[in-house]
């Protein structure tokens, strides 16, 4: 199987600070819609705009672009009684060796620029996201695309791959206008004006470069289901969390998708508002250097893992929104299994292991590094640091921004940190193919395998999930929880918690609940005051 690893660390540098604050958070002020005149949403948005072009999107712009444009499919959240609502697809089938994908695409779809979606639109997309997207690699299962008719589209692969998640994805996967694309192909600076080619709810109005994002209703959008409520939403680009509530306090704005998560348990108990929390994709793992003493030892490894105070941890950490995790998969996610086993708190085990180790009493230092500007892990190291002093083990914190965390670890495994935290998510919705492949898959220079971890057996087994995923999930999941046993029993790293969700709606306004497949979008469309 070819890996469908991430490429591009600066998808994670870009969007790690607003994520590990609050990852969802919604308010609104008491104000009432004027039935007058225009129904206007004003917000206050921590994401900025790396790009507008939909094919080379892999950042923060996501939590505008899913408004702009649509996929082939939507993903659902993971409890709901189907996977998948069709998008500009009205149905798909796969063949029975998973190499044939057929999509009927929706007739009667117009792009926000006058054309039409048929079957050549939607190749002339995917091509040009597998060739250069951010997110290309999602893509690396393609052979090729076909267009039988005008209405129909048959994904072709080299290997099997689950294409209604790929085809669902958040990035590298938005059907985009063919006369934009072309006009794009001749001016690689095209989109970067302000400019959107979808299919979507609302079109983009205007744009002040890190000010405001201001979206309006697209009057012949096709989905009477999806249709918006309100006729424009103005976005004022507001990176940091403490002033965005702040505005929401004043009534500046309606709301926030970013409220500090010190602050939420203040409205807990407020009836002016409901909490509620959901599933994300995001997780926080300690990876632990096993090319060097005494991490090269297993049981020292089994160890730290029970020295580990993982409900302090995600109370500290997140605030008490997290789950302790199930290997490195998170909840709602595909493989996720709550049967995978997981370590407990336990200092009297993890002494006892020690010693059986040859580390009686502990008595030896690790360097521990984190990312500077995640909250979460600024919050919760310590306590790391304190318990392992519980078992005599020595930790030296040091706080690096990431990309000089990331830079030092990737250099020399040799000199490497001991102990590198973590905060991951996969890039669609299969944390096997991303999450179990990037982060402990051998390979010659590993990209996210920072726990420099090698084992013949949870390759095999990977590389096997992988190609059964496009034919057989079920196979494929429990293939993938056999390579998550290995995990626990190897423990390259510590699988600290799954990061959870968290929304603040008022009373009078109805948003929908978040979903983990799309975790850096907001929906405008789904948000209305209450009948």
């Amino acid at each position: 199987m070819t890996s469908l690893k991430p490429r591009a660390q600066w998808r994670w540098l870009t969007a790690i600070a607003a994520a590990s604050t609050v990852l969802l958070a919604s308010g609104c002020s008491a104000a009432a819609p004027d039935s007058s005149g225009p129904q206007v949403l004003n917000v206050a948005a921590s994401a900025g705009i790396t790009t507008w072009d939909p094919i080379a999107s892999f950042s923060t712009e996501a939590l505008y672009m899913g408004n702009f444009y649509e996929p082939l499919l939507w993903a659902n959240p993971a409890d709901s009684d189907e996977p998948f609502t069709p998008a500009l697809a009205e149905s798909w089938e796969t063949s029975e060796d998973g190499l044939s994908w057929t999509f009927t695409i929706r007739e009667g779809v117009t792009f926000h620029d006058g054309e039409a979606l048929n079957a050549a639109a939607v190749k002339g997309s995917l091509d040009a996201a597998a060739e250069r997207a951010g997110a290309s690699f999602i893509w690396a299962p393609l052979d090729n695309i076909e267009t039988p008719d005008e209405f129909t589209v048959v994904i072709n692969l080299a290997y099997p791959a689950p294409v209604d998640l790929i085809a669902a994805s958040t990035y590298g996967a938005w059907i985009v206008s063919p006369a934009a694309l072309e006009a794009a192909a001749e001016d690689d600076t095209y989109f970067e004006s302000g400019i959107e080619a979808g299919t979507g709810p609302y079109s983009l109005k205007s744009y002040t470069p890190g000010s405001e994002v201001v979206l309006e209703k697209f009057d012949g959008y096709w989905n009477d289901e999806r249709a918006s409520y309100y006729d424009i939403v103005d976005v004022a680009i507001t990176p940091d969390a403490v002033t965005a509530q702040q505005m929401l306090n004043a009534g500046e704005v309606d709301l926030s998708t970013a409220i500090p998560l010190e602050t939420v348990a203040d409205l807990v108990d407020d009836p002016d508002f409901t909490v509620a929390d959901y599933n994300s994709p995001f997780s926080f793992l300690a990876m632990f250097n096993t090319t060097r003493a005494p991490l090269d030892n297993v049981t020292v490894r089994q160890a730290l893992s029970y020295a580990i105070p993982y409900d302090d941890i995600i109370t500290v950490g997140g605030q008490g929104y997290g789950t302790q995790s199930h290997g490195p998969v998170p909840r709602g996610i595909f493989p996720f299994s709550e049967d995978v086993p997981q370590y407990e708190y336990d200092l009297e085990k993890a002494a006892d292991l020690l010693a059986q180790a040859g580390h009686e009493g502990g008595g030896f230092t690790l360097n521990l590094s984190y990312a500077s500007e995640n909250l979460s892990e600024a919050r919760f190291v310590t306590l790391i640091k304190d318990s392992f002093a519980k078992v005599g083990v020595e930790v030296n914190i040091k706080a690096e921004l990431f990309n000089q965390q990331w830079e030092t670890a990737k250099a020399d495994p040799a000199t490497a940190q001991d102990i590198f935290v973590l905060y991951y998510w996969p890039t669609y919705s299969d944390a096997g193919s991303d999450n179990m492949w990037s982060l402990f898959h051998s390979s010659e220079k590993p990209f996210f395998n920072l726990s420099y971890w090698n084992n013949a057996d949870y390759d095999a087994l990977v590389d096997e999930a992988g190609s059964l995923t496009g034919t057989d999930k079920d196979a494929a999941a429990a293939t993938y929880q056999d390579a998550m046993d290995i995990l626990y029993d190897e423990a390259p790293a510590a699988f600290l918690y799954d990061v959870r969700a968290v929304s603040v709606v008022p009373t009078g306004l109805e948003v929908r609940g978040f979903n983990e497949n799309y975790p850096f979008t907001t929906f405008f469309n789904f948000i209305r005051p209450v009948a």
